[in-house]
């Protein structure tokens, strides 16, 4: 078995500076998958730059709106997805505490036929800040595991999550990480071998070669399998403050001859999924 990577640029369509970067990357050949965010202003100009490019994107489920842009509204009517504004919520705890399942349930059909409706037919999905792993509090995949089933959907949850965590997972995730895997194998739902990505702030790294050293040592710790490694790469100024800064190393990263030699050197194979 060889060692193949899906290179995925998340949040396609979360802002028209995001848009451009990821655009460039996909028609470069740097970035093998992308992501789309369907609750924004920019939502509908990226899902047609996606087919102009022949690009069918993951959906990138997305329950929360973000601190530095105007509020997203969903696309359903659960109540229990949006503050008093009627808008969701920025912050990922207050969805996993408020967020009702068969709300989420609604909204994740409502952005399934979003783009399905715009022509692009996606066939994986994953989550925008995480809120349906569990990662800010209540875990929503008993709910998700089971709909992508139903629509025939690949889903972003690594099997191994070593290389995303940076070790073993503490033993109450553990449990639930080990039951998550079981409930979509008996689903049928594909997972990828191991997600990787960068999770360190500009302040921790320091630097754009400290995120490359970082990077270049994942490669190396891929399994076998099909993996994939999302990153979010834009323009420094298009996302406010370290953020922003961070995600200009990354698109820096995807464009870096270094890189590209490590992926060839290690043997990597390029491919677009992780599902038959």
């Amino acid at each position: 078995m060889s060692r193949r990577l899906v290179i995925t640029a998340d949040d396609l369509g979360r802002d028209a500076g995001s848009t451009q970067v990821i655009a460039g990357l996909l028609a470069a050949g740097h970035v093998t998958a992308a992501t789309l965010i369907t609750v924004t202003p920019e939502s509908a100009p990226a899902a047609a730059l996606a087919r102009r490019l022949g690009v069918v994107p993951h959906l990138h489920v997305t329950l929360t709106s973000e601190r530095d842009l105007a509020p997203w509204r969903p696309l359903s009517d659960g109540a229990s997805l949006v503050d008093d504004s009627g808008a969701l919520p920025p912050d990922p705890v207050v969805v996993a505490e408020r967020a009702g399942a068969a709300d989420v349930v609604a909204e994740m059909d409502a952005q399934l036929a979003w783009m399905r409706g715009q022509g692009v037919s996606p066939r994986a999905a994953d989550s925008h800040t995480g809120v349906l792993y569990g990662l800010s509090g209540r875990s929503l995949l008993a709910d998700a595991l089971p709909w992508c089933a139903r629509h025939g959907l690949a889903f972003r949850l690594p099997r191994d999550p070593r290389p995303w965590w940076g070790g073993p997972l503490p033993a109450p995730l553990a449990a639930a990480h080990e039951q998550a895997v079981a409930l979509a194998d008996s689903l049928g739902v594909p997972l990828p071998a191991t997600v990787v990505t960068n999770r360190r702030s500009a302040g921790e790294l320091g630097g754009y070669e400290a995120l490359r050293a970082t990077m270049l040592a994942a490669l190396a710790g891929l399994p076998e399998g099909t993996s994939e490694l999302f990153l979010h790469p834009s323009r420094p100024d298009a996302v406010p403050g370290p953020a922003g800064i961070v995600r200009g190393w990354e698109a820096r990263l995807l464009r870096d001859p270094v890189w590209h030699r490590a992926l060839a050197a290690e043997g990597i194979e390029l491919v677009s999924r992780w599902w038959p």
